[in-house]
């Protein structure tokens, strides 16, 4: 079963390798992760895409990582309300009559080409991950000569509220 799993760290050397050999230790499967700044520059946002047996040793792990030295937060995201996006690019073969098809190809995708050179293309392309399978395998009968993933980030969306009579918002989602 895959987890949507987020860590706020403090962004220090060493902190993504402490987390990943946890994760080696206990044998959990990464599939993805992807690390960036916040907007504030000494903390980090790590997304990972864990492969679980069962929800409690996902509890165990967002346990065993809030133990760790430099984690501010963890939170196993998967069945909250999120927004969560990848980015790929593909390197696809092409022909002077193949580019326009391809072109066509991506459109419904809201995919983009990023560059064009006489044999290929590089198509760029965001959303989630069953999103950039699909395209993946409509291009690959043109020959995919390369691709680049980011793997998954994420967090959860926004809480909708509404107004009660009193004017105090009262929360829809938590």
């Amino acid at each position: 079963m895959k987890r949507i799993v987020t860590a706020t760290v403090n962004n220090h050397s060493g902190v993504l390798n402490r987390i990943t050999s946890l994760f080696s230790r206990r044998g959990y499967n990464i599939e993805s992760i992807t690390v960036g700044h916040t907007e504030t520059p000494e903390i980090s946002r790590m997304t990972f895409v864990v492969n679980v047996d069962d929800k409690q040793k996902a509890e165990q792990l967002t346990k065993q990582l809030n133990k760790q030295i430099d984690v501010i937060k963890v939170q196993d995201i998967t069945e909250q309300p999120m927004v969560a996006r990848e980015l790929a690019l593909i390197r696809v073969l092409t022909t002077a009559q193949t580019r326009s098809e391809i072109t066509g190809l991506i459109a419904p995708f809201r995919a983009t080409i990023v560059d064009v050179s006489k044999t290929t293309m590089v198509v760029q392309a965001t959303g989630d991950s069953e999103k950039i399978e699909a395209l993946i395998e409509l291009l690959r009968p043109y020959g995919i000569k390369d691709i680049a993933r980011t793997g998954t980030t994420a967090f959860t969306r926004g809480s909708l509220t509404k107004a009660t009579s009193d004017n105090k918002p009262v929360s829809i989602i938590n």
